[in-house]
């Protein structure tokens, strides 16, 4: 199987500029998240990226996104299936930040590092195999491309969840980090609308009749603020407020959107405990006012255990035999869809995308060579992969 695997990473020294091309092709398409339009093209085009034999291709109808894509191969007898799992959609509405440009050794454009070189680096390395033996050679594959991960899978957890459930090892093509370092933890997140109601009154002539909702909600916003603990890795971000309708009117209603990023699901469900608990107090602080509190937990962390460190250890060796550094990152602030996997007991690894750097910024860009050198190492990994986990 070994042998299998450097004859991919033969066959691939020669592709770099058809993935060069391809991934140029999926970068011009816009597909921002609340562009299900732009995504949906997206779609049909990783299709044709992932037309490879012995992968059979299923399409997730979304009533809002774009559709998500499921893609299954039959693999070996008795193995259990290893995950591949990506996103499609970007950052960036129709017009802002548009087009791909080659810039020497760099190519720049939306969602060129997060994460459409990743769906590159996923396609080529299943083609490199299956012209070097066949995915049949493979334990069976599960990859999931889900259309609404920049604002954090609210369906696509689920899809993850139905097509990789029972998976051995997943393996998350977002953008590569410095170094190649290869993610092992992530933060969860977390998402609360605060809203303070109160009682409206002219502020020069019925003042005590009224009830100010936005000082309440200002008590609030300082004691959430305080909850941050950075040592923890706690972090409480009050990121937008709203509310009041002039200076001489006694606001009746005020709101907040708040962040949460937390460690492990306990820390992230004692935060909106906490919050919830400060709410209370900030509305018995102002007679009159009450505080409603919706939200919570969105996505758990990604949490390094003994078998992601040794899926860690698996893929970086494949990773330095393809040239690739094989570092371990550091714990990674952002969610991405590695945490669902973790939760469903599956050893995840993150960050296995070209490298570059500049995401969710109009200075996107990649490595180019990288791409070439990421798909050599997944298709060395899957043809290492044994019956059972090799770790």
């Amino acid at each position: 199987m070994r042998e299998m695997g450097e004859a991919a990473a033969h066959w691939l020294e020669d592709r770099a500029g058809e993935m060069d091309e391809a991934l140029g092709a999926l970068v011009q398409v816009n597909s921002y998240t609340e562009n299900p339009e732009g995504g949906r093209k997206l779609g049909g085009l990783l299709r044709e990226c992932f037309a490879v034999p012995g992968l059979s291709a299923e399409v997730v109808l979304s009533a809002r996104f774009a559709d998500h894509l499921v893609f299954r191969s039959a693999g070996r007898p008795g193995a259990r299936p290893v995950a591949l799992v990506g996103h499609l959609d970007t950052v960036y509405p129709p017009g802002r930040f548009e087009g791909y440009r080659k810039d020497g050794p760099l190519r720049r454009g939306p969602g060129v590092l997060d994460m459409k070189g990743g769906l590159v680096v996923m396609a080529w390395a299943l083609r490199a195999l299956a012209a070097s033996g066949g995915l049949q050679a493979l334990p069976p594959l599960r990859l999931v491309v889900v259309s609404d991960e920049e604002v954090g899978s609210p369906e696509g957890q689920g899809v993850v969840r139905e097509a990789i459930g029972g998976a051995s090892a997943c393996l998350v093509f977002e953008a590569g980090r410095e170094g190649d370092a290869i993610i092992t933890q992530r933060k969860g997140t977390g998402a609360v609308k605060v809203v303070a109601h109160g009682k409206a009154a002219h502020a020069g002539n019925a003042y005590a009749e009224g009830a100010n909702a936005l000082w309440a909600l200002a008590r609030f916003v300082d004691g959430a603020q305080q909850l941050t603990d950075i040592p923890r890795g706690l972090t409480v971000n009050v990121g937008r407020v709203v509310g009041g309708q002039g200076k001489n009117t006694i606001p009746d209603r005020a709101e907040a959107d708040v962040d949460l990023r937390f460690c492990t699901r306990e820390e992230g469900e004692d935060l909106v405990r906490r919050l919830q608990h400060l709410a209370t107090q900030a509305s018995q602080g102002i007679p009159g006012t009450r505080l409603e509190l919706v939200g919570g937990v969105a996505r758990d962390p990604l949490e390094r255990t003994e078998a992601s460190a040794a899926l860690m250890a698996a893929y970086g060796r494949c990773a330095h035999a393809s040239g690739l550094g094989h570092a371990e990152s550091p714990r990674v602030g952002g969610g991405s869809d590695a945490s669902t996997a973790f939760g469903l007991g599956i050893p995840s690894i993150d960050g296995l995308g070209p490298r570059g750097k500049g995401f969710h910024t109009v200075e996107e860009y990649i490595e180019l060579e990288t791409l070439r050198a990421k798909a050599q190492a997944l298709a060395r990994f899957l043809a290492s992969w044994e019956s059972s986990p090799p770790f």
